[in-house]
Parts: C-alpha cells; structure tokens; sequence
C-alpha cells in the first residue's frame, strides 16, 4: 500500500512510498485511512528538524491528525465495521512515570512515551492502518471529512478542561475571552468557547480573508490591533495564545487583568529575543493572583470531549476550517502552505 514517509532529520525525503500492509493483532482495528490533517509538526519533521522511525525502520509514515472508517474489528471492542474513527497519537512510557500509570499520558514525566507519526511510531499517513482499540475514538459519522479536525480539537478540549480547572480556585466566573491566532487551534479553541456562551474574541493579523471570515461566521469579535491595545479594552479573564509568536507570548503575560488565566499553546522558535520588564511582570502575576500555564497534546479523555464538541458544532462552518482538500498523490503540496490557508487535508 502507499503511505507518505520520511526518513527522520533528513530534509528533501518526504515521499509517497510502498509500505506493508498493516496486519491487526487480536485487540486492533484494521482502519481504511480516509485523510490525514497536515500542521506545523508535519511540516518541521519534514524538513528534516525531528522524527523518529520505529526501531530497525528506515523510514517514518507520518500523519498524526487521523480520520478513518473501521475495516474490521475485534468482538467486545466496542467498534464494528463502518464506524468513523480518529486515532490516539501519544503512548504512555512503558516505565511507566506516575501520569501515565494513571492513564494522563499527556503529562508523561520521562519522556520515554511515543505518538504516531512523530515519535518511534509510524503515523496514519496510509491508505490502511492499524490502531489498539483503546487507543480509538469513535467519531459522528455526519462529521464526513470535517472528522480530520479530531486531533487539533483534543488539543483545544485539553485546554479548556485545565482552565475550568483552574477557574474553581475563585468564585467567580470569566465570561470573556481572547484566542490569539486563527489557525485550526485557535478557531477551535474559540469553538469551544462559544460552545461554553463565552463572549469570544479571536486576534490575528489582518482585516480580510478566511481567517476574519471563519471568526465573525462562529459569532466571535475579530480584532486586528496589539494584543496590549486589545486586551486593555476588553479586560479578558481568559487568554488562549495559539500563535507561538514569542512577541504575542509576552504580550499575553503582560497584559490582562487581575486574576486571569492564561493558557499557552503555540510552540515559539528559539533564538528570537524580546524585550520586557521582568520584574514588573513577577509583581503583576503575583499581586494579582494571575495564573499562566503550557499545555500540549491530550490523552483519551480529551478525544472523547474533541468528538462531542465537534458533532455539537455548525457542519458548514467546521467545513470552512478545511482550505485545501489533497489527493495523496500530491501530498507533497500540502507542505507548502497556502497565503489563506487554516487546515489541508491530504485524502487517502
């Protein structure tokens, strides 16, 4: 079958290349791949910055943002043939570190886990592939290909299960929030924003486009201003940064209000400097009770909330996040991003 691999840190080897057919042991669905979401991880592994093949392998089928339709299942699963499925990405470590003991492997303390298409694990980039029946999620089948958004949505469930987590520190309850960035996360973080009667308000650069177009259709006040500028008019308990932009980042811990939450997604570059009164933001943090934190990947938890978020979510516009729809063929073009891109689907 075909599978889009790699050869790990090796930039200029991504290709569509003949693998062997999955074989499914007695707990596994054997799945026919239906498309693989493309993101930034996809894009830095290709260019040969991480990845790692399974031992003895070669090559690295990547994909992580897995959507598919069950071929087979075994009995007691849980699953029949025909279901709309995602897959898990991460694994817990085999040690295990006490988070993945108590199945948090998304919290994993070792560093010994492995995911899907990234780490020691091949991905879902294949026309068929295999996956542990634990490790499966069951998706509404009126979802279609809009099920793609499965994994980027687990992220954005984790996040928002943290920050009701946190906000049972106080009595109070924010009822405002700001998204910094409208890529996939960030949109979807505003999804479930507005699935929570927030008042959403999403930030990035420009007035035109899908991006201004995607926030304002999910009923979210777009703004194109500096965050301070922003943040300052609107006072936003609850800051969700999902640009990696280490400029927005410091912008996002610098300004808000007394006893607001803000959650860091996006992954900034090394090596780019920014200027700040460090002290002065230890003293606001401090004196007003503000609470800042990282947050990456999702365990099976967040997956399961990611399937109800998406199902209870406008069909058409969950539509709209999917810019470019690619044949596996020309996979290699997804990996070019587009000007006005948010989510290419490369179809297995």
């Amino acid at each position: 079958m075909r599978a889009l691999t790699i050869i790990p840190e090796q930039a200029g080897s991504l290709a569509v290349t003949e693998v062997p057919d999955p074989v499914a042991g007695p707990g596994d669905l054997l799945v026919q791949g239906i498309a693989v979401g493309i993101c930034g991880t996809d894009r830095e592994i290709a260019a040969g910055d991480y990845g790692w093949a399974e031992p003895g392998k070669e090559r690295l089928v990547i994909g992580h943002e897995s959507l598919g339709r069950v071929l087979t299942a075994p009995e007691g699963s849980g699953f029949t043939a025909g279901d709309l499925v995602a897959g898990i990405v991460r694994r817990p470590d085999p040690v295990p570190c006490g988070a993945c003991a108590h199945e948090e492997f998304d919290m994993c303390r070792n560093d010994q886990y492995t995911e899907r298409g990234i780490k020691q694990l091949d991905g879902y980039a294949s026309e068929r592939w295999r996956v542990e029946a634990d490790y499966a999620v069951r998706l509404d089948p009126e979802l279609g290909l809009t099920g793609v958004l499965m994994e980027p949505a687990s992220v954005v469930a984790k996040v928002w299960e943290q920050i009701e987590r946190v906000s049972q520190r106080a009595w109070y309850r924010h009822e405002r929030v700001l998204v910094t960035g409208a890529g996939p996360i960030g949109l979807l973080a505003a999804l479930l924003g507005k699935q929570r009667d927030l008042d959403v308000h999403v930030l990035a650069l420009g007035e035109d486009g899908i991006q201004p177009a995607m926030a304002r259709a999910l009923g979210a006040t777009y703004h194109s201003d500096p965050l301070p500028e922003v943040s300052g008019k609107i006072e936003p308990g609850i800051i969700i940064e999902a640009t990696g932009s280490a400029q927005v980042a410091v912008d996002a811990v610098t300004n808000n209000p007394a006893a607001a939450i803000v959650c860091l997604t996006g992954v900034s570059p090394v090596g780019r400097e920014v200027t700040f009164d460090a002290g002065a933001a230890n003293r606001n943090i401090v004196l007003e009770n503000d609470l800042i934190f990282g947050s990456v990947n999702a365990n099976k938890r967040h997956y399961q909330q990611a399937a109800e978020a998406l199902a209870a979510a406008d069909p058409d516009w969950l539509a709209g996040l999917i810019t470019r729809r690619l044949p596996l063929d020309r996979a290699l073009d997804a990996f070019a991003p587009g000007h006005d891109d948010i989510k290419v689907a490369v179809e297995l």
